[in-house]
């Protein structure tokens, strides 16, 4: 049965929202997200501080593409007001592990994983902000995908082919996820 789905979003005053075609940006005060859809018949309008994504004869492919819109675009501005932050832990059981993030190539080093003489690299995308204090590894930014997927580039990095997790335990895990964390 088709009907009229409408989602509306509120956007804080510290927020602003541009829709050019299919593509969405959000600015605030943490930095700026754009993301691409595709919207088929999906109409996105701004009216005052209220996004509206509707669809007068929706199915329930369009009331699902309608959701997931909407988060996505929630997700955006959570972004840009609070940000997003990933702890990971380093663990070194058997040989000292040394990371350094090196600004100048956008790398993450990690030194003497499992007593290799090689480095393993990860590569730091320019929007997310890595620190790094003791053993804790904190990952930041306003974009959710590209905070997630960092997290999950450095856990990737240290990971150990044919040797049983449960007794070596070495690498970069992931411990924590805050979405919308508190502004210091």
């Amino acid at each position: 049965m088709k009907k009229e789905i409408k989602k509306i979003i509120e956007i804080p005053d510290n927020v602003k929202i541009t829709i050019d075609n299919d593509k969405i940006t959000s600015k605030g005060p943490l930095g700026t997200v754009t993301k691409k859809f595709k919207l088929g018949k999906i109409i996105l309008k701004i009216e005052g501080n209220k996004m509206i994504v509707w669809y007068s004869k929706a199915t329930k492919r369009e009331k699902k593409m309608i959701n997931t819109i909407a988060s996505y675009i929630q997700s955006m501005i959570v972004g840009v007001t609070k940000g997003f932050e990933y702890k990971l832990q380093i663990c070194a059981v058997h040989f000292p592990i040394t990371t350094k993030v090196d600004n100048q190539n956008n790398e993450f080093v990690i030194k003497n994983f499992l007593g290799e003489s090689k480095d393993r690299i990860a590569k730091i995308f320019p929007e997310v902000n890595i620190n790094v204090n003791g053993d804790i590894i904190t990952v930041k930014g306003a974009d959710k995908e590209l905070v997630g997927q960092q997290a999950a580039n450095l856990e990737t990095a240290t990971k150990v082919a044919k040797l049983d997790r449960r007794i070596f335990q070495d690498g970069i895990w992931i411990i924590s996820k805050e979405k919308g964390r508190k502004q210091k």
